[in-house]
């Protein structure tokens, strides 16, 4: 896995980077990922207005904020997405707002699920290439920790309360997904992975 990671890592994005290759991508009408098509652009048209809207309203609150700045070691987030993608629109603004709170204790790269299909089949989610994938790395051993997502846990029982009743994913559960991250305000998400990166803290304190 540590290959795969180093490959990856290698031809990775920072989150501006990545911002620019989408907007780029659709000045020529394009999405990023292996598949085109126009309901793909317009996804990834809809997602540029999305994260533009949350880097401007998106706030961490003091308590989040200081726990990311007292983190101990020195971590690498490896984000594996595509610009099409709902979830990852929600959520990458959310990350880059927690790795600027964590006083450079914290780097975030990005990839792309179609361009790294090897790391992202260490990753599955129900067996399936689920994202926006959060893989956090130790980043003087380059070991993968711990991983998280594609979305936060209310987020993923609302979907998966859906496909039981319906047996689809369709623009129904679309719409309620995307209301239930205007009102959570990203505050699960920001629960979630604080959570899991003091654990790990204290563990690699510890060991």
């Amino acid at each position: 896995m540590i290959q795969s990671i180093a490959r990856a890592l290698f031809n990775s994005y920072s989150y501006s980077e990545y911002r620019k290759l989408i907007t780029d991508l659709l000045k020529d009408g394009k999405s990023t990922g292996n598949e085109q098509s126009e309901e793909l652009t317009n996804y990834s048209s809809l997602n540029e207005t999305r994260m533009n809207r949350l880097e401007k309203t998106m706030k961490l609150s003091d308590d989040y904020s200081n726990s990311l700045g007292s983190l101990k070691n020195e971590y690498i987030w490896l984000v594996i997405s595509e610009g099409w993608c709902g979830d990852a629109a929600q959520l990458l603004p959310i990350f880059d707002k927690m790795v600027d709170a964590s006083n450079g204790k914290i780097e975030m790269r990005i990839v792309l699920r179609d361009d790294n299909l090897e790391l992202m089949d260490h990753f599955l989610t129900n067996k399936g290439r689920a994202i926006p994938k959060l893989i956090v790395i130790n980043k003087k051993t380059s070991v993968a920790l711990a991983h998280w997502g594609p979305r936060p846990k209310g987020a993923a029982d609302l979907i998966a309360n859906y496909r039981k009743e319906h047996k689809v994913f369709d623009e129904t559960i679309k719409t309620e997904l995307q209301l239930w991250y205007l009102h959570d305000k990203g505050i699960s998400t920001q629960a979630e992975i604080i959570d899991m990166m003091l654990d790990l803290d204290k563990e690699n304190v510890e060991n």
